[in-house]
């Protein structure tokens, strides 16, 4: 197993380590590693993905399950967080999502203008703020100035700022595709260089055929889950890793992500659609598979 970065390594301010202590060590695993629940789905996707778990619809369903499921924290833009946080307020810790788009108009031009402030997080109780930041994008000036801002509040709150790092564009796509390595180990060093404390990145994928459109040396590189994982996490530096669930998967699937992810030095997971799509009592079941495939890998 590669050795990751640890938060005690990082050159952060003391509101910073103090949320992140508590989300690391208080929450969730409550080993070093991290387990959240992304719920900005409706705003990103529509109500479509709910359908195949119509009770998902209701957010106090993705509470309950972060709350008896044991998660590090639960993922909200500022309507929801508003709304339906307040009776797990202290039980569930908020990541408030600054940023957002639909997904109507095209990926071309792909940019998430503010939606909501640090400030917003600090009297809503966050733990920490996510950024998403389309690399790749034509509007990728317009972006990361976006992201200077909201980076200097976090700096001045003491607020962790978790980088959603989406290789978007005609430029991604004619290089390989959004989840090739080229594009992940990409993002990854992008959300190094521009300051995010973690980032949430896809699991890069080795296509054959799209192999000969990747820049080199990527385009003779090939690669397991865990090899492809490890060298994002050397690009990532000193900005700590977690690994996006995507579109739901097998069982099987999702807890080979879990080991080669863990293998792989990254900090933690962020698994969406693959809960809360589920049954409540099955989503429990898998969260604690999940669990306790990371209990093995304390820090």
């Amino acid at each position: 197993m590669r050795q990751r970065v640890s938060p005690r390594d990082l050159d952060l301010s003391v509101g910073k380590k103090t949320r992140l202590h508590r989300l690391l060590y208080r929450y969730g695993p409550a080993n070093g590693r991290l387990l959240f629940l992304p719920i900005d789905q409706g705003l990103e996707h529509g109500p479509v993905d709910f359908f195949p778990n119509p009770d998902s619809v209701d957010p106090l369903f993705q509470l309950k399950l972060a709350k008896e499921g044991g998660y590090s924290g639960i993922v909200f833009h500022i309507g929801l967080a508003q709304k339906y946080m307040k009776d797990f307020s202290g039980e569930v810790p908020l990541i408030l999502k600054l940023n957002g788009k639909t997904n109507i108009p095209s990926d071309e031009y792909a940019f998430s203008p503010q939606t909501a402030s640090v400030e917003d997080a600090v009297r809503l109780g966050a733990d920490a703020v996510g950024y998403t930041l389309y690399v790749g994008s034509p509007a990728q000036g317009e972006d990361m100035e976006q992201f200077f801002g909201i980076r200097e509040d976090c700096d001045r709150f003491g607020m962790p700022l978790i980088m959603w790092a989406y290789p978007r564009g005609q430029a991604i796509e004619a290089k390989g595709g959004r989840d090739s390595l080229y594009a992940v180990d990409y993002a990854a060093r992008v959300a190094c260089e521009l300051g995010a404390d973690l980032v949430k990145l896809n699991l890069p994928e080795f296509d054959e055929q799209e192999a000969k459109d990747l820049p080199k040396p990527y385009d003779q590189m090939k690669f397991t889950a865990q090899e492809g994982l490890e060298r994002v996490v050397r690009s990532a530096g000193r900005t700590l890793v977690l690994v996006s669930g995507g579109s739901r998967i097998s069982d099987e699937d999702l807890l080979d992500k879990v080991k080669a992810s863990m293998e792989a030095g990254v900090t933690g997971l962020i698994f969406g659609r693959n809960m809360w799509q589920r049954k409540f009592e099955d989503a429990i079941k898998l969260t604690e598979k999940i669990k306790r495939i990371m209990s093995e890998y304390s820090v």
